[in-house]
């Protein structure tokens, strides 16, 4: 059976600010074109805007697929680095930070999401790494998410989802847009065993 994992991120209602519609159609747009010009499948499912985990879970009951996070991370030295992580994990900064190597983690700022993602609060998503032309941002994936077969993606805004072939984002797309090298990470809270990390190997 396949597995579909869709991925938002909860914000404050109070913190959220519609950005340009202009601007946002722009990106979305973008995703699409790079998508079709790569020759990767996708189905869309336009809905209101994701503004708590509530709201992502009935999507995801919608689509009949798991939950996922997405989160922007950055440290002192202001490195900057996506997790994808599965919902029933609780982000350990601290363990995180210790498999990585990096100094302690926490939530990049709504500026640094915009210039280096292209996107907002409630719409980060892996489609935004098209946008880090310069590999400002380290992709790092929980091991259990790649035990799904597809993927679901914000494309920059968080009223529309897409249902994307894992295999497809991690062969075609990733290397595409120079991010192939991602780690993959994993943190058993049942074991409360030590976090792994290691440099993706090319999949076979």
């Amino acid at each position: 059976m396949s597995i579909v994992s869709f991925i938002f991120v909860t914000i404050k209602k109070s913190d959220y600010m519609s950005p340009d519609s202009e601007y946002t159609e722009t990106h979305e747009n973008k995703i699409y074109a790079t998508l079709d010009k790569l020759g990767i499948a996708y189905q869309s499912l336009h809905h209101p805007a994701i503004m708590t985990m509530e709201e992502g879970a009935k999507i995801a009951q919608k689509l009949g697929c798991t939950s996922c996070k997405s989160l922007f991370l950055t440290n002192k030295q202001q490195e900057y680095f996506m997790l994808l992580l599965p919902a029933n994990k609780k982000l350990k900064t601290k363990e995180l930070a210790g498999q990585i190597g990096s100094s302690h983690l926490s939530f990049a700022s709504e500026k640094a999401m915009e210039n280096l993602l292209c996107t907002f609060p409630g719409a980060v998503s892996i489609l935004g790494l098209i946008y880090d032309k310069e590999n400002k941002v380290q992709l790092l994936i929980d091991k259990e998410i790649l035990e799904s077969t597809y993927i679901g993606c914000h494309p920059c805004v968080n009223t529309c989802s897409l249902k994307i072939r894992l295999e497809d984002i991690l062969k075609i797309l990733l290397p595409e847009i120079s991010h192939q090298n991602f780690n993959i990470v994993s943190y058993n809270p049942k074991l409360r065993s030590r976090t792994f990390c290691k440099k993706n190997e090319h999949l076979s």
